[in-house]
């Protein structure tokens, strides 16, 4: 087979289809058949100097692939395929793939460093192929500068595949020797500077002992920051991106090197090319983002000598970073409005600019204000575009006091210039601070008004203007709007001054989702997320124009359902606006539904847009269910226990989202719908709840659902519970003991990062609305008992919680709901298992003493709960 595998391998690479799929079959087949001698036969490729690259190349790539998937659940079948390997095959692979990294032709070699990172990743944690780190660096000062440079590409690699637990300091030490050393000016390569700069960035995370320790943090900075100023373009931009990656991991480890580091970046940005100087500018980026994270979690009742562990670098850095921040804002591209991925050194100056103004507040802004008064009326287009861009930035992060004044004068100015302004780059721009002015300025919870009975009229009128300017430019007008309704959201019954413009308002942005060219610069969208807003923040004097639009906007989703033969682009494209206007009619329905006059006449459509939503799931697309089921749930809220006559018709569609592992958002928003569900039918749902159960108690079972879908799950066995009563009874034996176990885990996950304490949080949530539900749902029936065997392990589930001391508010509410819930419904069989309990009696003193009122009601009415249950 070996002289057949270079030809197969070749062929596959053919332009000829039949020959390339032939080859491809053959491959598959030769996999199928014997894995150990086609692993071997692909490592034997790779490493043959003799055999043409093209085969060597998918050799590497079909081996890199056999170990490897995306798909979490493909990835663990191929790591354990790996595994069952045996030893000498496996050996051999290994062998062949060393040997490879001193083959002269390059790709080859960076192709064997990727799949060598992959084994690594399977063995190490494994603790086989000990010897591996070791072999690599033995003798890496001896070798020849092209495997010198494979050599650091392996180890770059290897540190990305591994977690930092893996491997032990001793080896880390010599890793980091080897990575520093070809770094150093001293060495003659720049490929294998190159090399060692980008396999420092992935062993930083590794390094925690080494920045603990002075002499070694000051020689790796020192490093670092020489290999800034390396001739080599690539080389200075992969070492910037190391400082980027420090100042995140090792932010407080900085202070001795921030005013070098300070002029390096300065430098950079005013000088370098674009792909350093970006760099270097979200080195500043990633200071804020630290900064803010620590003042937020401080919440500012610290005074700058106290133990807060900020060191204010960008605060220090003010007079001399915002001069070179706004200096970017000058060098815009032509076209960038208009290119959605677009990103250059203005956009990143800009970004900058506005974490700097959240970092520092008040501070920013008379650095900031002269550069706009310069520019703002300047002949060239850039300088205005840059004066507006400044004054956009920094609205986020000053206190409204500091801004309302200056905000007052500039705002007939940016509608004169929304207006008026020749150049479209310089409207965007305006139409984005504009809608910027709104989002943070704007509201009923500020103290003096930016939009006034003076100056609403002008304001509409100007932004209704610019929906029919170019799109990029309609959009953000369509933003600014969204964001001028919100700020009426809170105002309840009262009137809104948008009232008196509501019907302009909505004609104008269903004329803008009409137009020819509303597909580019997310135009449409804005719309329609615009038309919502509009829609959410109305008051009841425009409810009959909200009921106006029902139709119309039914009638749009009966057309996007009429359309025949359409091409794959388009069916993509007929599918986000299905999507747009189930989100709509999502809005409508809540609003309406809100109140009884509207809700009654709305009913008169509920049968023809349910049947709307059937015909939409007909049409098989993942976008539209998640729209078209969150529009069924709103549905199904306002419509109460008369949906039950859609259940026969839209039950299979329901099964169907909860089966949906692969999409799985949609499964998680099904389980909220089938809450709304259990909510309006309450125990008319009961002949659907057979199904209904089998699929989530499928889904929890899974371990190819995303995690994140199992606690809504949880929380639906309460929903189901509460709508059915005792009749839940014959499904106890299969939620408790799966509760009982995600219980169990959910207690001892503590330590974990952020992230995992989050997803615990929200697990251990899930589960204690399910026994809440379970508690109420039995609560005064005969049945009661059936409950008895289960509250030992629930007392015990909230001592430990208690015990952990890291549950955050929400679970910490539910919790002491939980205790009352099992207290009320078990009355006086609970009293003893209370009193015995661990914790109950502290748990529930500390909640009621809360500054949280809703920790502090829960509590009380638990205590009432508990003491009837313990007297009686």
């Amino acid at each position: 087979m070996a002289m057949e595998v270079t030809q197969i391998l070749l062929n596959a690479q053919a332009v000829d289809d039949t020959l390339r799929k032939h080859a491809e079959e053959s491959l598959k087949q030769f996999q199928e058949q014997n894995l150990p001698a086609f692993l071997l036969s692909l490592s034997r490729e790779l490493a043959n100097d003799e055999k043409p690259v093209d085969s060597r190349q998918l050799a590497g790539l079909v081996l890199k692939n056999a170990l490897d998937a995306k798909d979490q659940q493909r990835k663990s079948e191929l790591v354990q395929r790996w595994i069952s390997l045996d030893t000498a095959t496996k050996a051999e692979i290994k062998d062949c793939l060393l040997r490879t990294l001193s083959s002269p032709v390059p790709d080859p070699r960076s192709t064997a460093s990727q799949v060598i990172a992959k084994i690594a990743g399977i063995e190490l944690p494994h603790k086989q192929w000990p010897q591996l780190i070791g072999s690599l660096l033995s003798t890496i000062h001896q070798l020849p500068a092209h495997v010198k440079q494979a050599t650091l590409d392996t180890l770059g690699y290897l540190c990305e595949e591994v977690s930092s637990d893996v491997i032990d300091q001793d080896q880390v030490n010599k890793i980091l020797t080897a990575v520093v050393q070809g770094m150093n000016s001293s060495e003659g390569s720049n490929d294998v500077r190159l090399a060692a700069t980008k396999a420092l960035y992935n062993a930083l995370g590794f390094a925690q002992a080494n920045f603990t320790n002075d002499m070694e943090r000051d020689y790796i900075m020192r490093v670092v920051c020489e290999a800034t100023l390396s001739p080599e373009v690539k080389i200075r931009q992969a070492a910037f991106e190391c400082l980027v990656s420090i100042s995140s991991t090792y932010y407080n480890k900085l202070a001795p090197y921030i005013q070098d580091i300070f002029n390096i970046t300065a430098k950079a940005v005013r000088e370098d090319e674009e792909p350093v100087a970006l760099q270097a500018i979200e080195f500043w980026s990633s200071i804020c983002d630290e900064e803010i994270d620590i003042l937020e979690e401080y919440g500012g009742e610290f005074s700058g000598d106290s133990d807060i562990p900020c060191f204010y670098f960008v605060k220090q850095a003010l007079p001399v970073l915002v001069p070179m921040l706004l200096e970017t804002l000058l060098k815009q591209e032509e076209d960038q409005d208009q290119d959605e991925g677009a990103w250059n050194l203005a956009m990143a100056g800009g970004t900058c600019l506005g974490l700097v103004a959240r970092t520092v507040g008040d501070d920013i802004v008379p650095l900031v204000m002269p550069f706009i008064e310069e520019n703002i009326t300047k002949p060239d287009w850039r300088q205005r575009e840059a004066a507006t861009y400044a004054f956009g930035s920094i609205l986020e992060g000053p206190s409204p006091d500091k801004l309302t004044s200056i905000v007052n004068v500039a705002l007939s100015f940016m509608l004169n210039a929304l207006m008026k302004d020749p150049n479209n780059h310089v409207k965007d721009t305006t139409a984005w601070t504009l809608g910027r002015i709104f989002e943070f300025l704007h509201g009923s919870t500020m103290e003096s008004a930016i939009v006034t009975p003076a100056n609403c009229q002008q304001i509409i009128s100007v932004l209704l203007q610019s929906m029919k300017d170019a799109p990029n430019v309609a959009e953000k007008a369509c933003g600014a709007l969204y964001f001028l309704a919100q700020g009426y959201e809170d105002l309840g019954s009262s009137s809104s001054p948008l009232t008196p413009f509501f019907q302009d308002i909505v004609q104008a942005l269903l004329t803008v989702t009409h137009r020819e060219d509303a597909g580019e610069s997310r135009l449409r969208t804005a719309a329609y997320e615009a038309l919502n807003e509009v829609v959410r923040s109305s008051t009841e004097e425009t409810a009959p124009l909200v009921l106006q639009l029902v139709p119309l906007i039914m009638m749009e989703l009966h057309n996007t359902l009429e359309a025949q033969k359409l091409s794959s682009y388009e069916k993509e494209k007929q599918a986000e606006l299905q999507g747009l206007l189930c989100g709509c009619l999502q809005v409508f329905i809540q609003k309406l539904g809100s109140s009884e006059p509207t809700k009654y006449v709305f009913m008169q459509y509920a049968d023809q847009m349910m049947g709307l939503f059937l015909r939409v799931f007909a049409c098989r697309s993942a976008t539209v269910h998640e729209e078209a089921m969150l529009a069924i749930g709103a549905l199904a809220y306002t419509t109460g226990s008369d949906f039950i006559k859609y259940m026969p018709e839209f039950y299979k569609y329901l099964e169907m989202g909860l089966q949906n592992f692969e999409e799985y958002q949609v499964c998680a928003i099904t389980v909220g719908v089938v809450g709304d569900i259990c909510r309006a039918l309450e125990d008319k749902i009961l002949p659907y709840c057979d199904g209904i159960m089998t699929q989530l108690l499928k889904d929890l079972s899974s371990n190819q659902l995303h995690r994140s879908v199992k606690p809504p799950i949880f929380s639906c066995f309460g929903d189901i519970s509460l709508a059915i009563g005792e009749n839940f009874e014959k499904y106890l034996m299969y939620a408790m003991p799966m509760l009982q176990s995600a219980a169990e885990l959910s207690a001892q996950t503590s330590g974990g990062d952020e992230e995992i304490m989050e997803y615990t949080n929200l697990l251990r949530n899930g589960i204690l609305e399910a026994y809440s539900g379970i508690f109420q749902g039995f609560k005064n029936s005969p049945k009661t008992q059936l409950l008895m065997p289960y509250a030992p392990h629930i007392l015990q589930f909230l001592d430990s919680l208690y015990l952990e001391k890291d549950m955050d508010d929400v679970v910490t509410k539910t919790a002491i709901g939980v205790l009352g819930d099992l207290a009320d419904t078990l009355g006086s069989n609970a009293g003893p298992l209370i009193q015995q309990s661990l914790s109950s009696k502290d748990f529930l003193s500390e909640c009621l003493s809360s500054d949280d009122p809703l920790i502090k009601e829960s509590a009380e009415w638990a205590r009432m709960a508990i003491s009837q249950a313990v007297s009686g």
